[in-house]
């Protein structure tokens, strides 16, 4: 098995299955497809036992959500205020719609029962 490739054992009819899954090579910064690197070499700055948690790790993730928020397209005010007062009226509406349909089923069983 090389180290491109992941051994995972499934139990199938009670005897065990080798299924090999390659590894997901993602492409680096310069466009360069990962597959063409030999096998054994590390990238540059990475170690090869390196930690989700490490500072560089980190960083490079608070720089992709930041970049991610960037490309946010926020409602301007007047929307927002529309779609707040839209619901405000729904909520008041649904609320006096179920409290009726309570009071009447209330009412229905109470009369029901005595």
């Amino acid at each position: 098995m090389d180290s491109g490739s992941l051994s995972i054992w499934l139990e199938s009819s009670g005897r065990p299955v080798n299924v090999l899954v390659k590894k997901l090579m993602t492409s680096n910064k310069k466009g360069q497809s990962a597959k063409g690197k030999q096998a054994g070499k590390v990238a540059k700055g990475e170690s090869p036992q390196a930690s989700p948690f490490s500072p560089h790790a980190i960083r490079e993730f608070v720089q992709q959500v930041q970049a991610e928020f960037k490309k946010i397209v926020w409602p301007d005010k007047k929307v927002t205020m529309g779609l707040t007062g839209f619901v405000i009226v729904l909520v008041f509406v649904l609320s006096i719609y179920l409290g009726s349909v309570d009071l009447l089923l209330g009412k229905l069983v109470s009369s029901v029962l005595q």
